[in-house]
């Protein structure tokens, strides 16, 4: 069973930036879609941006101009930055990789946004 592996949340000020990873052993990131989601409490889970298999990029309103997702493809990393953070950012942040049949989810790392 393929487990991506979240890291680098934490907590941080309004107006500050985080850089959010995603690693996979097993499979490469580069076949396939890949997506940063959210869930704040007593929300529903929410896309936050996503990175498809032809790099094209899809952000939700809240977060375009101030997030980016991309790939690092020599590490096999999917990365999330996070730029001018509001406290509305504030949840827990899965990874998503989804391509050919296949459904792949982490556990979430969770992110802080307060003064």
């Amino acid at each position: 069973q393929v487990q991506l592996v979240e890291s680098g949340g934490g907590l941080v000020q309004p107006g500050g930036s985080l850089r959010l990873s995603c690693v996979a052993p097993g499979i490469l990131f580069r076949f396939y879609n890949m997506g940063w989601y959210r869930q704040a409490p007593g929300k529903q889970r929410e896309l936050v941006g996503s990175i498809s298999a032809t790099e094209l990029t899809n952000y939700a309103d809240s977060v375009k101009g101030r997030f980016t997702i991309f790939k690092d493809m020599a590490k096999n990393t999917v990365l999330l930055q996070m730029k001018r953070m509001k406290p509305e950012d504030t949840g827990i942040y899965y990874c998503r990789a989804d391509g050919g049949g296949s459904d792949y989810w982490g556990q979430g790392t969770q992110v802080t946004v307060s003064s």
